[in-house]
């Protein structure tokens, strides 16, 4: 029998060799057939033997070196992509970082310069002069419904008549800028009447208190008795009776009156106009005054505020210098970024004083937030209970101003509509009054970081004192009366392109810059948490293969040496 060696097949142990044999064309004992037989025995090595296997260890040891090697190359790859993305995301971190403390101060930056009163400034200076917002006068007449029992003693019974709608139409002109940081101008208003927005017509007919003759009997309740008897001669002989009956746009922007004339002529300046008679008549077609503003150029903080009004740092009608500063804004815009605890001042030529709202609760308009800004209680307070308004007295009861010191004396006075916020006690003069804050409370919704009103409603009433005074005759038996006979209210709201554009630029891009600047926060934070994580683990398995590759033989191949 005849073997041949076919190839060296595996190592096992020292000395022993695994041989694969096959038969050569020979029978083995009976079969006649090839077959295999691997068997190993121990044997000495010979010198082929050691050169075969020499070669086959090397061999062994340069593939594990090799795939240890790219094993290492593609660890170091894995760990420098680790380490780009933690680098990209310390990037991230750091401009939404930046983001968040300067998009701030570029918004803030944006709306100081477009606050600033200057031509330049091309949008908000068309807003400033020509206001685009529509703002409406709504006016409300008290019909006095028992006007001959009224002269004869009993309690006066109203009835609530309106609205009547007016469109007023605002302009600045005569615009002159000065060299510190102020600007003069006149503002022009006109009313048109609105009948699609009137629960009437001007030519409704209503009764109020005539004031040519109420008013005129207790300015000159003082006067000689013999003149008294001589002033109710004139009040008959142009017929003149102590309630007038006109239509709304008469009472509204005058009428012809003969006493009117008279007066005008031997008695000039004891009316308001020389020209008819009217409760607005003053109003129409009329600028509010010369009035000098600061424009924010020097210090934002004091855009929009008054300097002087028609040449006067402060006024002469009161008897504080407290009551007769001119304080605030001209009722129309006001400083940016306030805060609630910013009051609101404003100076109103209508009313002869500054006026001062104060914060009220936060609210939004349309996605745009505001704040709601109102009237105190103690805005009409008589001096016996808010001390620093004692200056406008001589006052009657809270919730009274008497404006007779800029009304030619007549005994005129504001207050909020159907008495709202004053003393109860005015309530029982008169029947037809129901006073509620959502109907009669005046309000400014103002957008706080811009100082621009976005809503707005001032409402107020007018009333006339009046009383029976002896001689003259037409005053009968009136009883002393805080009688009202009108209210009105100024409105207005933005609505339309410029709502749109104060959305876009107030709350949406701010907005999305909030996102980005959060949203790169959060994207870096994200990526170098992963990133360093992921670098650990690679770092951790290159190290453990690196130890496993340099150390003790592994369990096995201790277990084979043992044997």
């Amino acid at each position: 029998m005849r073997w041949r060696t076919d190839e060296y097949l595996k190592l096992v142990r020292p000395n022993t060799i695994i041989w694969k044999v096959r038969q050569s064309g020979h029978q083995l004992g009976a079969h006649n057939h090839d077959h295999a037989r691997v068997f190993s025995r121990p044997v000495w090595p010979s010198a082929a033997s050691r050169v075969t296997v020499s070669i086959l260890q090397n061999n062994n040891k340069k593939r594990k070196s090799g795939e240890k090697g790219k094993a290492a190359v593609m660890a170091v790859n894995k760990s420098k992509v680790a380490l780009g993305f933690m680098v990209a995301g310390i990037f991230a971190l750091v401009f939404g970082t930046v983001l968040a403390i300067v998009g701030p101060l570029i918004i803030d930056e944006q709306i100081v310069k477009n606050t600033v009163i200057d031509p330049k400034n091309e949008m908000s200076y068309r807003m400033w002069k020509d206001v685009p917002v529509p703002f409406y006068m709504s006016v409300y007449f008290f019909n006095v419904l028992n006007p001959k029992e009224v002269l004869s003693g009993e309690k006066p019974m109203l009835e609530q008549r309106g609205p009547y709608v007016y469109r007023k139409r605002i302009q600045k002109e005569n615009i002159t800028f000065h060299a510190n940081s102020t600007v003069t101008y006149r503002e022009y208003r006109s009313y048109f009447f609105e009948p699609s927005m009137s629960a009437g017509n001007e030519s409704d007919v209503v009764t109020i208190p005539n004031m040519l003759v109420l008013g005129a009997a207790v300015m000159m309740e003082n006067l000689p008795f013999a003149m008294r008897l001589m002033i109710s001669a004139t009040f008959k002989a142009f017929k003149e009776g102590a309630f007038l009956t006109k239509t709304v746009g008469e009472l509204m922007w005058g009428y012809d009156s003969g006493l009117v004339d008279f007066l005008n002529k031997y008695l000039p300046g004891m009316l308001p106009s020389s020209g008819k008679f009217g409760l607005f008549s003053e109003f129409n077609n009329s600028d509010s005054g010369l009035f000098t503003i600061f424009t924010g150029q020097d210090d934002i903080r004091n855009v929009h505020k008054v300097d002087s009004w028609n040449g006067l740092t402060k006024l002469n009608y009161w008897r504080t210098p407290q009551c007769n500063m001119i304080n605030g804004t001209a009722g129309q815009m006001w400083p940016p970024f306030m805060t609630k605890r910013t009051t609101l001042p404003f100076y109103s030529p209508d009313a002869c004083r500054s006026m001062e709202l104060v914060y009220q609760r936060p609210g939004s308009l349309k996605g745009i937030p505001l704040y709601r800004y109102v009237a105190p209680k103690t805005l009409f307070a008589n001096g016996s209970d808010y001390a620093p308004n004692e200056g406008f007295c001589p006052c009657r009861q809270s919730g009274l101003l008497n404006v007779s010191s800029c009304r030619q004396n007549s005994p005129v006075f504001i207050s909020h509509p159907h008495f709202f916020n004053a003393d109860p006690v005015l309530l029982n003069f008169v029947h037809g009054l129901h006073p509620n804050e959502d109907q009669h409370g005046l309000f400014i919704d103002i957008h706080p970081q811009t100082g621009v009103p976005l809503n707005v409603s001032i409402r107020l009433q007018l009333n006339l004192y009046i009383k029976r005074v002896s001689a003259i005759t037409e005053t009968g038996k009136i009883p002393e009366t805080i009688m009202p006979m009108i209210w009105f209210e100024e409105s207005g709201f933005i609505d339309g392109p410029i709502l749109d554009t104060f959305h876009t630029n107030l709350v949406v891009l701010p907005a999305i810059m909030e996102v980005m600047q959060y949203g790169f926060i959060a994207l870096g934070l994200a990526t170098v948490i992963v990133a360093a994580l992921v670098r650990h683990r690679i770092r951790k398995a290159t190290y453990e293969t690196s130890t496993q590759g340099n150390g003790a033989p592994t369990k096995s191949m201790q277990g084979d040496s043992d044997k």
